[in-house]
C-alpha cells in the first residue's frame, strides 16, 4: 500500500457552473474503479472551481469544490476542464495562468464537452488538433482559428486531450487507466463498468453507418441530408439533390414527409438555421456574417426565418440564448413553433 501512495497520480477536475455532471463523472469513474479493483489508491482527484464552494451542475445536482487557489501550486498528473454552455465566460486571467503553469510543469491537460474552448482561450491549443461537443463545433472553428478542429469523440495530441463529453468520457478515462496501470486492470475496469466496447480515438461523434436504436429513416433521405449538411453556406437546390440521388423531386418530397414530417426545402432551411443559432449564441460574429455562413443572401430574410423558427430575432437570442441550455426552452423542439416551407 505504501508503494501505491508514493506513486499516487493526482487529478484536478476543474468545473464551472452548470457543467455536465454525467460527462465529468464518466471520466473520473474508471480511476475510482481501478483503485477499487487493484486495492491501491493509485489515483486521487479533487473537484475544483475558481471560487470554490458549492457548484450546481446542469442537472441540478450540487457538488462541493475546492478553490483554484488551494491547488494551483500542486503538480498534478492530469488536469481536466469540464464546462458546458458559454465556456467563453470562464477564461479569467487567474484561470489562464493556472492552466499555463500546469502545462509548463508537464501535466496532462484536457477539456470535456466545451472545455477545449477554455484551453484555446488560454493559448494551449495553438497548432493542436482538438474537439468539442458537436453542438459547438462551428463556434469552436471560429474561436480557435489556430487549432485543427476534429469531429471525433476525443483527440489526444501530445500532452493535451479533448473530448466531446457524454459516454465518450468513459472511453477516454479507460485509455488513461490503460496507459499507466496496464491492460489487465484497464480491461477489468471496463468490464466492471459494463463498457464492453471501448471506442478508439478515430471514432466520429456522429457515425453515418449506425443509429443508436436502429435505422428508421430511408437511405435516400439520409443521403440527401448528407448533401445538405455538406452545403450549408452555399446551398444546392432540391432538384440538384434529387438528380444526384437518381430520384424524382416528387419522390424525394414524399420520403421527407414520411420520415422527417416536413418538405426537403423546410428541412434544409431548418438545419441551416440550427447552425446559425449556434453561431449567434456561441460567437461574436456579426449577424450579417452568420447569415452568409448559413446560406442566406439577405439579412432581412435571415432574421425573419430565424424568428419564425426560434420565436425571437437573432439580435435578442444573442443575449437570451446564452443562459445555460437547461434553463431555457430549445425552440427547435417546440411543436408550437412551425416554419413555412419557403427557403
Amino acid at each position: 500500500m505504501s508503494d501505491a501512495i508514493v506513486h499516487k497520480l493526482e487529478i484536478v477536475v476543474l468545473v464551472t457552473p452548470h457543467f455536465n455532471v454525467s460527462a465529468t463523472t464518466s471520466f473520473v469513474d474508471p480511476f475510482r474503479i481501478a483503485n477499487y479493483l487493484s486495492g491501491t489508491a493509485r489515483f486521487s482527484w479533487t473537484y475544483v472551481s475558481e471560487a470554490g464552494g458549492p457548484v450546481e451542475t446542469s442537472s441540478g445536482l450540487v457538488i462541493e469544490t475546492a478553490t483554484l487557489g488551494q491547488v494551483v501550486n500542486h503538480n498534478p498528473w492530469l488536469v481536466v476542464v469540464s464546462t458546458s454552455w458559454t465556456p467563453e465566460r470562464h477564461s479569467s486571467p487567474h484561470l489562464k495562468a493556472a492552466l499555463q503553469k500546469w502545462e509548463a510543469s508537464g501535466a496532462i491537460l484536457g477539456g470535456l464537452d466545451t472545455g477545449a474552448i477554455v484551453l484555446a482561450n488560454a493559448g494551449l491549443l495553438k497548432g493542436k488538433t482538438a474537439t468539442v461537443h458537436y453542438e459547438h463545433i462551428d463556434a469552436f472553428i471560429e474561436i480557435a482559428a489556430d487549432t485543427d478542429v476534429s469531429e471525433n469523440m476525443f483527440v489526444l495530441d501530445g500532452r493535451v486531450f479533448t473530448c466531446c463529453g457524454g459516454t465518450a468520457s468513459t472511453d477516454l478515462g479507460l485509455r488513461f487507466v490503460h496507459s499507466v496501470a496496464g491492460e489487465s486492470l484497464a480491461n477489468a475496469t471496463a468490464r466492471y463498468l459494463f463498457h464492453h466496447d471501448v471506442r478508439g480515438e478515430e471514432r466520429s461523434q456522429n457515425p453515418k453507418w449506425v443509429e443508436p436504436l436502429g435505422y428508421v429513416t430511408s437511405g435516400v433521405v439520409r443521403d440527401a441530408i448528407d448533401q445538405m449538411e455538406a452545403n450549408l453556406e452555399t446551398p444546392v437546390s432540391i432538384p440538384e439533390i434529387s438528380q444526384n440521388l437518381g430520384v424524382s423531386q416528387r419522390q424525394l418530397g414524399r420520403l421527407f414527409q414520411q420520415y422527417a414530417q416536413k418538405s426537403p426545402v423546410a428541412y434544409y432551411r431548418d438545419i441551416r438555421l440550427d447552425r446559425a443559432r449556434g453561431l449567434v449564441t456561441q460567437t461574436e460574429l456579426k449577424l450579417s456574417e452568420i447569415a452568409a455562413a448559413s446560406g442566406f443572401n439577405s439579412q432581412v430574410h435571415f432574421s425573419r426565418a430565424y424568428s419564425q423558427r426560434f420565436g425571437l430575432p437573432p439580435s435578442t437570442d444573442r443575449v437570451e440564448g446564452r443562459v445555460p441550455f437547461e434553463f431555457r426552452a430549445w425552440p427547435m423542439f417546440n411543436p408550437g413553433i412551425k416554419g413555412a416551407d419557403a427557403g
